[in-house]
């Protein structure tokens, strides 16, 4: 019997490992994305109750998908629609070149949620020429179309869609932040219309200065539209400008509706304190308040002890050039245990890492509050995280809440792993790392720098510091994400180098903050512009606060030769030269970013971003793109999501059990949620 069960337990083993060498994780490539499928380990050891929480959830959080693409620009589900009419009609032939651009174009507004490019904001170039798009269109049956969108039928839904396609002059960028335009009138974003940005401004201005006693404020503008048209929906205005809620009953109420559906499953089978958070989160839904919202972002931070987690909601102002306006996302996880203990510690230690900054003690937390992390394994990601998602995630954003019940941050364990995977071998270190040390201590330490910095920046960083007295937070305005992108990198780069972490027992030796200072400076200098395209400057938040921070450090280390741009055998490469006083200009920066943000200095925000964060040196970034190129590495990765089925009982019908897979395409993927998950009519 012994000898039995031991060869039953190798075989299985052997199964297993044999199962991971051959999972395909990378599945498409186009352009410059590659496309990838993760793993939810751990899913199977779930109960049933817990199985089918996270069915319901992540249904919830597939069926705001409409939302988001609405946000991104007023007719991307036109062309989405339009574009998927054609790829499910058309009967000619599919294997000339001119039908593989028009393949690739649409796989890139899946990937985007719309006709702009996901980080750089820039509209799409089709690669097929309209005739050749009118040819397409010929063949396309009138009920294969979105004919909702104008009350001019098929002429005028195709003249709408051949413009945003094709017209180079039409909506080019999604998020405009050049200082000195009006951000809303050069911005193709649906989150105004017809709004200037002072107008806008002055609007919410005023709503702030009206409560501006209030020490607890609500996110003004986060979940809603404003609009000098006259609203299709009920508004509490009576003149224009008109704020439109995004809520049930209201706009993309549809879609909404369809969430609450699944959010009350979710109620049926979740435990005593998750239902009050999903009976909070409905009841904001409905109503649209904000400070039902507050009040479902009070109960979701304090619940720290939940198996099964979830985000479903107008979140991350992003996509927003005045910071203001939230777009929808979601996603569905479970702890990974074994990995959180790692983050339990950095938590447990919150007070000490608050103590112990190198930002004015009037900036310091004198008592931080309810700070909690997790390590997580990511079952469902929807709306803004995806396809496309974070590696880590830390909310409320709210500062009073913060500051009165804390944070909660994540890990996303499952997502680093999938990224690490599929990079294996791409030989990006072997082309961009000069010396061999540097590369020796990426390999040994690079998964663990990356996934420490991840935990600092979020669990700790963002929940970090305190604003002065009258400071609301939105002073920054269109540079707000950066600077505090900025200083939640500054706070896991100042700590990560700490020998408190080896105290710890986070990390072996500061071996691991070296690897994590050579490659995020060789990245905010140079690599990460593989993601700029030729001609463009720095648009995207994140990617502005690396940059920014890179070159100021550079600038100001010179005279020391803390970091070095070094050119051999016609190739540029940083390196850094002396990690220790490259961390005092990191603590430096960190003050003085802190107090940037505490004091809401909008003019040293602005000239800290523009200064070092925006403009692309044009000889650097022609050679970045040329070794890339020649690597075949794709600068941006997504995922697919796995599919999960519910197993019902042949005779009573009930759910039993559910079953995962991973076995869908990308394409296959979106045609299905384009069928499945189309809610919202096609003008909004």
């Amino acid at each position: 019997m012994g000898a039995t069960v031991f060869g039953m337990e190798a075989c299985d083993k052997r199964d297993k490992q044999v199962v991971e060498d051959s999972f395909q994780w990378t599945i498409d490539r186009f352009d410059d994305i590659r496309v990838m499928r993760y793993r939810v380990p751990g899913f199977e050891e779930l109960s049933p109750d817990q199985k089918l929480l996270v069915y319901y959830l992540s249904e919830a959080a597939l069926s705001g998908r409409d939302i988001l693409w609405d946000q991104n620009f007023r007719y991307n589900l036109a062309v989405r629609r339009t574009l998927e009419g054609i790829y499910r009609s058309w009967e000619g032939d599919r294997t000339g070149g001119e039908w593989a651009a028009f393949e690739t174009y649409l796989k890139k507004v899946w990937f985007a949620n719309g006709v702009h490019h996901h980080y750089s904001g820039d509209k799409f170039v089709p690669g097929f020429a309209a005739e050749y798009f009118d040819a397409l269109l010929a063949g396309v049956p009138n009920e294969a179309l979105p004919l909702d969108l104008t009350s001019g039928g098929r002429e005028e839904l195709l003249k709408t869609v051949r413009d945003v396609i094709f017209d180079p002059a039409a909506w080019p960028v999604r998020v405009n932040q050049a200082e000195g335009e009006d951000l809303l009138a050069t911005s193709a974003m649906n989150y105004y219309e017809g709004v200037t940005q002072a107008e806008a401004e002055k609007f919410y201005a005023d709503m702030a200065a009206a409560d501006a006693a209030d020490p607890r404020p609500v996110s003004y503008g986060l979940n809603s539209k404003l609009t000098n048209a006259k609203p299709r929906y009920q508004t509490t205005q009576r003149s224009a400008p008109y704020e439109v809620v995004w809520r049930e009953g209201g706009m993309y109420g549809a879609a909404i509706s369809q969430i609450v559906y699944w959010l009350e499953k979710a109620y049926e089978v979740a435990g005593g304190t998750q239902k009050e958070i999903i009976e909070a989160l409905i009841k904001y839904y409905r109503t649209g308040n904000l400070r039902d919202f507050d009040a479902y972002s009070v109960a979701w931070v304090e619940d720290t002890a939940s198996e099964i987690d979830f985000i479903n909601g107008f979140i991350e102002n992003y996509g927003d050039p005045l910071g203001i306006k939230a777009s929808w996302e979601a996603n569905v996880s479970f702890v990974d245990r074994e990995a959180t203990r790692r983050t339990e510690i950095i938590s447990g230690n919150a007070q000490w890492f608050e103590d112990n900054s190198p930002v004015e003690a009037r900036f310091r937390k004198a008592e931080v509050k309810g700070v909690s992390a997790k390590v997580i394994t990511v079952a469902t990601i929807g709306g803004d995280c995806y396809p496309a998602t974070p590696i880590g995630i830390n909310l409320p954003n709210a500062d009073w809440i913060r500051r009165d019940h804390g944070s909660k941050s994540v890990t996303i364990q499952n997502i680093t792993d999938a990224y690490d995977a599929a990079a294996e071998g791409n030989g990006f270190r072997e082309e961009f790392v000069l010396r061999g040390e540097d590369r020796e201590r990426m390999k040994q330490y690079g998964s663990l720098g990356s996934n420490l910095h991840t935990d600092l920046h979020e669990c700790l960083g963002h929940g970090s510091g305190q604003l002065a007295p009258g400071v609301t937070g939105a002073e920054l305005r269109q540079y707000g994400s950066a600077v505090e992108e900025a200083r939640a990198d500054l706070f896991a780069l100042w700590y990560i180098a700490d020998p408190k972490l080896v105290e710890l027992g986070l990390i072996p030796s500061l071996d691991v903050a070296r690897a994590e200072y050579a490659s995020y400076m060789m990245n905010g200098l140079q690599t990460q512009l593989a993601r700029v395209a030729p001609g463009k400057n720095v648009e995207e938040s994140h990617m502005r606060n690396r940059a920014a921070i890179a070159a100021w450090c550079y600038e100001r280390g010179r005279a020391d030769n803390v970091i070095e741009k070094v050119v051999e055998g016609g190739k540029t490469y940083v390196v850094v030269n002396d990690f220790e006083k490259l961390r005092g200009l990191i603590g430096e920066l960190l003050g003085e970013v802190q107090r940037i943000k505490s004091e809401g200095d909008f003019e040293a925000g602005r000239d800290f971003i523009e200064k070092y964060g925006v403009r692309v040196d044009p000889a650097i970034h022609a050679e970045v793109l040329e070794r890339y190129g020649a690597l075949g590495i794709a600068p941006y990765g997504g995922f697919v999501n796995p599919r999960y089925e519910p197993v019902r009982d042949p005779n009573s019908g009930e759910i039993t059990d559910v079953r995962v897979t991973y076995d869908e395409s990308y394409v296959d993927q979106m045609m299905r949620y384009g069928r499945n998950y189309s809610f919202l009519p096609t003008q909004n």
